[in-house]
């Protein structure tokens, strides 16, 4: 069986194409992630970013309220939404029951007889 001899150059190229593999699955590690953890990537802390700070209940209140404003402003500068028209419930007259009624009987004695 023949030697493989190996250059610096071709053992350079492996190395590169083996850090591009580890690259895809740490990327496809961190969908996986995200699928499990219902959060996006973004969302995740990294080791240098330090955890977001929380907002102190004053302060969502107001948010709150301003976010209410503006929904409110932009209810007010629409028209108002033009009613539906009622639908009118059809009804089934006498005559076509007693048709459906009688073919359906049809069928069966049909059914019947050809066992």
């Amino acid at each position: 069986m023949a030697q493989l001899t190996l250059t610096d150059a071709d053992l350079a190229a492996v190395v590169f194409g083996l850090e591009l593999q580890r690259e895809r699955i740490d990327a496809r590690i961190a969908e996986i992630r995200q699928a499990l953890d219902g959060r996006t990537a973004a969302t995740v802390p990294t080791e240098d970013e330090k955890p977001r700070k929380k907002r102190s209940a004053a302060v969502r209140r107001r948010m709150a309220l301003a976010q209410r404003a503006r929904f409110a402003k932009l209810r007010q500068d629409s028209e108002p939404p033009a009613p539906k028209p009622a639908k009118r419930k059809r009804k089934l007259s006498v005559a076509g029951r007693k048709a459906i009624s009688e073919a359906t009987k049809r069928r069966w004695a049909a059914v019947r007889a050809a066992r």
